[in-house]
């Protein structure tokens, strides 16, 4: 169990620097690291979060596809190609809107079936699973603000790993949270809008 924990927290972390950078090969590093984390938290009787990384693979692959096609419609826009350029979409109301709504009642939801499948925290479970995979839309669609959401999910998702002593994923999920702050900040300094 330790070393999928400490092979999750080392593909984990680069993928977040490949994520913060806009590298497309993040996709293929985030099948790697969803399996793994499926095997620890599925183990764990974490089933949200095992939800979770299944969900996380299945966009790695929708991520890669559109990523590539975004880089292809930046590439044409510029005149002069920056490696360093971050591509970016701009959020809408509805989207925050509709993201709001899932968010708020998938919680719910998730958390009642986790009760009853006696998760051992249902709640804080369900809450890191839906905000993460509202976040990890934003991030295939390219939206700055997807980095609020991950500072929020990953930092609930410390405190889920911790209380389970699963340390290795704490140590992950606190460094998620700081590379998050981070990533919003290299977006927002090198981002182009498309």
């Amino acid at each position: 169990m330790d070393f999928m924990q400490i092979f999750t927290l080392i593909t984990g972390v680069i993928y977040i620097v490949l994520e913060i950078r806009q590298k497309n090969f993040m996709w293929v590093v985030g099948i790697a690291t969803s399996v793994a984390a499926m095997w620890v938290f599925f183990r764990q009787g974490l089933y949200a979060s095992f939800g979770l990384n299944t969900y996380y693979l299945v966009t790695s692959f929708i991520g890669l596809w559109q990523w590539r096609k975004a880089k292809a419609g930046m590439a044409e826009a510029m005149e002069t190609e920056d490696a360093d350029a971050v591509h970016l979409h701009r959020l809408s109301w509805r989207t925050v809107l509709v993201s709001l709504a899932v968010a708020v009642a998938g919680i719910f939801a998730l958390a009642e079936l986790m009760e009853l499948l006696e998760n051992p925290m249902s709640y804080l479970d369900a809450a890191v699973a839906v905000l993460s995979a509202v976040a990890t839309w934003w991030l295939v669609r390219s939206y700055i603000e997807q980095w609020w959401l991950w500072i929020v999910a990953d930092t609930l998702s410390t405190i889920l790993c911790a209380t389970q002593g699963m340390w290795w994923m704490a140590a992950l999920y606190a460094a998620y949270t700081l590379s998050a702050v981070y990533g919003y900040v290299h977006w927002k300094r090198k981002g182009l809008y498309i």
